[in-house]
This record gives structure tokens, sequence and C-alpha cells, in this order.
């Protein structure tokens, strides 16, 4: 991904009147606009779990623009990597819709007519993820990734990227598909392309990645009986104690971490695993290098 060679924004040079975040809200980072007026990035908790990332005027009229709306199970550090590529992007490229309240509190996922014609698409799992021009809060379509049951192809849902790799579990064919899309539309003016770029680009930079090639390689070695869970769990530091005081490795840390069971107070296991913990896991606890389990 080519980086902007735009001038960073200019920080702000004397104290201005700021706007108090209310309760949900949180201060990413604050500047002046190529006019010296004051604006800062916040992220808001909506319902659900989804936060939105807001640019906004804090002097004034309080313009706002959605930059991202991130699912639940997005790892906070997203909302300050979102900051960071709208901050690097071209001033005349900074084109966002004002958010509204069904960002906040999504209601039934919207319906769009399916297109069996579909130019990018893929199928696995039960499920079709296809990109499709879908109604936005723009006055021009989005290009947006959507999910539909093979079974029933009468309601599609739009779905963020970063979700649609989560079901399928796989980088590809999802984001070779995206970027040729991407370009594709590069002169469309009919059609939105802003938050499928910052997905895009949020899944290339996230240190938070697919953790099923280290699944594997662990259950792997656990099946030709090399090692157990617990020895992975005790080279990687994770110890504990039973009740005689034996000690013994954290196999549930290492089944969380994996894929295999699910994190607190959620219901089902996650796919992904901070990038260090991968390292970690396949170093320490395994004994090869970390890119022999990372997914292309």
């Amino acid at each position: 991904m080519c980086r902007s060679t735009a001038s960073p924004a200019r920080p702000a040079a004397a104290p201005s009147p700021r706007a108090h975040p209310r309760r949900g809200e949180r201060v990413l980072h604050r500047y002046n606009d190529d006019r010296a007026r004051p604006r800062e990035v916040i992220v808001r908790s909506g319902s659900g779990g989804v936060r939105l990332v807001i640019d906004r005027g804090v002097c004034g009229v309080q313009e706002q623009r959605l930059l991202a709306k991130l699912d639940a199970e997005e790892p906070a550090e997203n909302a300050a990597l979102v900051c960071a590529l709208f901050l690097e992007a071209p001033i005349e490229g900074r084109r966002c819709r004002a958010p509204l309240p069904a960002d906040e509190h999504p209601a039934r996922p919207a319906e769009v007519a399916p297109n069996r014609g579909f130019e990018w698409s893929v199928t696995a799992r039960g499920f079709v993820h296809a990109l499709l021009a879908v109604p936005g809060g723009m006055s021009i379509p989005e290009l947006r990734w959507t999910r539909a049951g093979t079974e029933d192809m009468s309601a599609v849902s739009t779905v963020s990227l970063r979700a649609a790799i989560a079901m399928l579990e796989s980088y590809e064919p999802l984001c070779r598909q995206t970027r040729e899309a991407l370009a594709h539309h590069d002169e469309d003016a009919g059609v939105s392309r802003s938050v499928l770029r910052t997905e895009l680009a949020r899944v290339l930079r996230s240190p938070i990645v697919l953790n099923r090639g280290l699944r594997e390689a662990v259950l792997e070695r656990v099946r030709r009986e090399e090692t157990t869970m617990s020895e992975i769990a005790i080279r990687c530091g994770r110890l504990k104690r039973d009740a005689r005081g034996n000690r013994c490795g954290e196999t549930s840390w290492l089944a969380r971490r994996i894929g295999l069971l699910p994190e607190g107070g959620r219901r089902v296991p996650t796919p992904w695993v901070h990038s260090d913990v991968l390292a970690l896991i396949a170093r320490d606890g395994l004994g090869i290098a970390p890119r022999e389990v990372e997914l292309g």
C-alpha cells in the first residue's frame, strides 16, 4: 500500500475552545485543519459493542464525519489505526459522510438486491460473500462486502472485510478481490470506495492476525504425540499449580489463543490472535519461525 506524501496535519498552535467528550467518547487526536480550525478525531461507543471513529470540529459548528465503524470483535488498536490513515490521506481525498443514528444503534442489516452474476465473490461455509454497490449514507452507493446464505439469497447483509475474513479464516481471495475491485472502480465517480479502502488498510496493517495456521500446527504436534498442550504452555511461560501443588501448563490460555476455546464473556472462539502472541507460541512453544504459521 502506497503511503501519502501529503504534509501531516498541523498541531494546534494555541489553546482553543474544545468540546468536552460526552460519556462513551474518547479523543484520539486533536489538530488544526488547513484553515487553522481546531478539529479532533474521537471514538464513540455504540450499541452491541460497535465503535464509531469520527472526525469533528470543536469550535462553534460541530461538523462530524464518520471515518469508520468498528465491529465489536475488532481490537481497540484499530481505532487509532483508522485515525492515522485518515490524517495521512490528502485533504482532497477525505470524503466521508456524517454519522447517522443507525450507525450508533444498528438495526436489522440492510437488504440489497442480490446479483447472481457476481464479479467478485467467495462461496464457502454455506455463505456467499460478494462485493456489491449497496445503499449508504451518501448520495451515491458504497462498494462493500455483503453476505448471504447459499440456501437463501433473498436477504443480503453488508459486512466488513474483516468480518468476512474472520468467517472464512482466510485472507485470500478476499483481499485480492478487494484490491481488484478498488482498482476497477478507481475512476468511477458513481460509487464510493472510501469505506472499503479503509477496511483493506486496517486488515493489512493490524497487529491482530488470523490464528488458524497456528492452531493447525499446535494440533498436528499434539496429534503426532511430539508434545502436549501443557508442555507448549509451559514453554511460553504460562504456568499454574493444581490442588496438590504440581506445576502444569495453563492449557486454557493456549486454547483461547489458538481459537479452541472462547474468550471470557464470549460464546464462540475468536479466529484472531495478536502477532506478538503468535510469535511467542511459534518460537518458544513449537520451536518454529512465526512465518511458518502466519497466513498470507
